[in-house]
């Protein structure tokens, strides 16, 4: 039954909208992430009661007072209303069916919503402990009825005034003070939201870092109040160039990040491109009066299988940046250029650069004998361990790879004896960093200077043929200078090896490949022998003689493709 109305406050009745229909239960940890209204914006209060005519006469004289009303016929359809609506004031009545008010003020206090709700209960029940219970269920305020409209308003106008205090203090929280951009941390909220709704929709997703060129140049001759000008000026245009699906934010420093739904990695370069352009062309005005325009470099990435977390999409785009400052800034680089698919021309041609004309498939170990998927777990650790390896590709019936496995997927098996029967496919990682044969090394150099993995896998058409690791960069670099005279060597250190005379050297050399045929005819000719993994370790020790071998050459053609045998990867 409900309570008397408050048909008291004496204003005439208007139509009003009809109650909202309850869609199901409310999801709020799926709700969209919602930055705090502007200060001065509509406030939108939700009326909460079962009668329909003082909902009109409330919602009536919210509207008079510039408040966007809304409306529910009882607890539950307010809940759903408060969900999809987000309001920042509830007016509810206290008896109600299904959800009263008390009980709708302790679930409103229980939902994740993204800022405060100032809620007033209304109910003619005026006793201390009425009231007492009112406000511990989760209400702000609390008014008895017959309500004055006089009274009303002036709660409204005090829950006002705390929602606007509210907004102050949110937005200073979430966005920064220079240039009112969204803070770092507020964009990983949007970041972390819109990855999970693309991965599961299928829907593509960008993210691109932009860096102000000679930022401290700026600061250091003319002053950090130009400096901070610029960071204003950038934040103006990416305002300005972007749509209001993105997310705009200031990373650190002269760094921002913007993330771009519904966009891919092409559609972000040419987004990128127009900022960097519109950047360009803006100007700034120094202390001294100078007129003073910059620059900046962009990365993008987009989202794809191989991307696991929102951290990596970040990561990639932040690469993706790094090879643009270190290719002459002033550019946009995507991720996929960055990293071969479509090469760098500043490494294109120059004797000077080492990695001139070096292609993977020049330095890479050979893959000799992936695992297959099916291959149980206790024959591929039986493997690794005659082998003297750490990791293997994975590949299907087809030869194409599909994944890799390594010591500490196997380490997985190790708690459970029914474990070592399971195929590796069930322990294996699916991602996996790959790189065409074809890609320049400089990008592979790059990326495995950047990131936290140890090698990368070499493929050709979809195939495992090699592996390239820092150890295999290391090797290569060394053969490389030493071949070509360009090795420093240090007369207070113990002599180098390359430091005997060639002809002592290439004898060393020939009989250490003399040994490790003997040992091999010795093991080959045992009973119990595992001719696989000796083949496999007699020729990774064959391999870094062979790399000695032409290191010692001094052709530079020869050291350039020393690592055509491969080098061991680990």
């Amino acid at each position: 039954m409900s309570e008397p109305g408050i048909s008291e406050i004496g204003f005439p009745a208007a139509v009003g909208p009809e109650p909202a229909k309850a869609q199901g239960a409310a999801r709020p940890e799926s709700a969209p992430i919602v930055e705090p209204p502007p200060p001065d914006a509509p406030v939108k209060a939700l009326v909460v009661d079962d009668d329909a005519t003082v909902r009109r006469l409330v919602c009536h004289l919210l509207r008079g007072g510039q408040y966007e009303a809304l409306e529910a016929a009882d607890g539950a359809q307010a809940l759903e209303v408060i969900s999809q609506e987000l309001p920042e004031i509830v007016l509810t009545d206290w008896e109600m069916p299904h959800i009263d008010g008390p009980a709708l003020c302790d679930k409103i206090r229980a939902m994740a919503l993204p800022y405060y709700i100032h809620v007033l209960l209304l109910t003619a029940r005026n006793t201390p402990e009425n009231v007492i219970h009112g406000l511990q269920s989760g209400a702000d305020d609390y008014l008895t009825k017959p309500v004055q409209k006089a009274e009303l308003l002036a709660r409204l106008n005090t829950a006002r005034r705390i929602v606007v205090a509210n907004r102050r203090t949110a937005r200073l929280a979430r966005t920064d003070a220079l240039t009112g951009l969204l803070t770092q941390r507020s964009f990983f909220e949007h970041l972390r939201q819109h990855f999970s709704l693309a991965r599961r929709g299928g829907q593509p997703l960008a993210c691109a870092m932009v860096d102000l060129d000679y930022f401290k140049r700026i600061n250091d001759v003319h002053g950090h109040l130009t400096g901070d000008e610029a960071l204003r000026t950038a934040a103006d245009v990416l305002r300005r160039e972007s749509r209001e699906s993105d997310v705009v934010s200031r990373h650190g420093g002269e760094e921002f990040c913007i993330l771009l739904p519904n966009t891919d990695e092409d559609g972000a370069q040419v987004w990128a491109e127009r900022v960097r352009q519109a950047i360009a062309a803006a100007a700034i005005r120094a202390d001294s009066g100078e007129k003073l325009t910059f620059t900046c470099s962009i990365g993008v990435a987009g989202l794809s299988e191989d991307v696991l977390s929102p951290e990596q999409l970040i990561d990639r785009a932040d690469q993706a940046l790094l090879c643009a400052k270190r290719s002459g800034r002033n550019r946009v680089l995507g991720y996929l250029a960055a990293t071969g698919n479509e090469g760098d021309p500043q490494y294109k041609s120059g004797r000077e650069d080492i990695f001139a004309g070096v292609l993977a498939r020049d330095v890479m170990t050979p893959v000799i004998s992936p695992l297959r998927m099916e291959t149980p777990t206790r024959s591929a650790a039986c493997f690794f361990l005659r082998s003297r390896i750490t990791s293997a590709p994975v590949v299907d019936d087809q030869g194409k790879l599909v994944g890799v496995l390594s010591e500490k997927d196997l380490m997985a098996a190790i708690a459970s004896v029914d474990g070592w029967q399971r195929p590796i496919s069930q322990l294996m990682q699916r991602q996996v960093i790959t790189y065409d044969e074809s890609v320049p090394l400089r990008a592979i150099y790059e990326f495995l200077c950047r990131v936290s993995i140890r090698r990368v896998i070499i493929v050709r058409q979809g195939e495992p043929v090699g592996a390239i690791s820092r150890g295999t960069l290391l090797r290569w670099f060394h053969c490389r200078l030493n071949a070509s005279g360009e090795l420093p060597h240090d007369s207070a250190e113990e002599p180098s090896p390359y430091a005997q005379d060639g002809r002592e050297q290439l004898a060393n050399i020939a009989r250490r490949v003399a040994q490790e045929a003997e040992e091999f005819r010795r093991n080959l000719a045992a009973d119990d022998v595992d001719q696989q993994a000796l083949i496999i370790a007699t020729a990774t020790q064959l391999q870094g003689l062979t790399t000695e071998l032409l290191s010692q050459s001094g052709s530079e053609g020869l050291a350039r493709g020393a690592f055509s045998l491969g080098a061991n990867p680990e």
